[in-house]
């Protein structure tokens, strides 16, 4: 049996689709070449209860990548709605690294040293265990050695259709 031709999708239409799923925002930490590394990013799963893993997504030409490759361990903060300022600071291409989490409150975590942010809905450190390339971004999978969570949340920050928003 053949397999009839697969159209291409424009990458415009990919983005809008794309766009439509509702996503939680976060930012990813790391500490490598003597400075702390950040990103936001949106692209975040759990995977596994046993043992316990969770993947996110980093583009390959990201200076985040060769930093979270290098150091092993890594850190994710889930914001509150109040974090809209971190996590557009930290979506700037260009931004200097040096000092680039000066203005942003945060403490390191207690297992993997990583800057985890404060107020955060919840952090999460873990340890890589698997990297896999995926087209121009590796899905990077790590054992979560050490997490806390807010005991009274507020709005989280949502990603939807290329905006900001608040969800309760």
């Amino acid at each position: 049996m053949t397999q009839a031709p697969v159209p291409a999708v424009a990458t415009d239409e990919f983005r809008a689709a794309m766009g439509r799923f509702a996503t939680g925002v976060t930012v990813l930490t790391t500490f490598s070449g003597g400075h702390d590394h950040a990103m936001t990013a949106n692209a975040l799963t759990s995977v596994s209860m046993d043992p316990m893993l969770v993947l996110v997504c980093v583009e390959v030409e990201a200076r985040f990548h060769d930093a979270i490759t290098e150091s092993g361990v890594w850190g994710i903060s889930v914001l509150a709605s109040g974090h809209r300022p971190v996590a557009d600071w930290l979506s700037t291409q260009g931004r200097p690294l040096h000092g680039q989490l000066d203005r942003i409150a945060h403490r390191r975590g207690p297992v993997t040293g990583v800057a985890l942010l404060e107020d955060a809905l919840a952090t999460i450190e873990c340890r890589t265990t698997d990297i896999h390339p995926a087209g121009d971004h590796s899905i990077v999978v790590g054992e979560v050695v050490s997490l806390s969570t807010t005991a009274h949340p507020g709005e989280a920050l949502v990603y939807y259709r290329s905006r900001y928003t608040a969800l309760m």
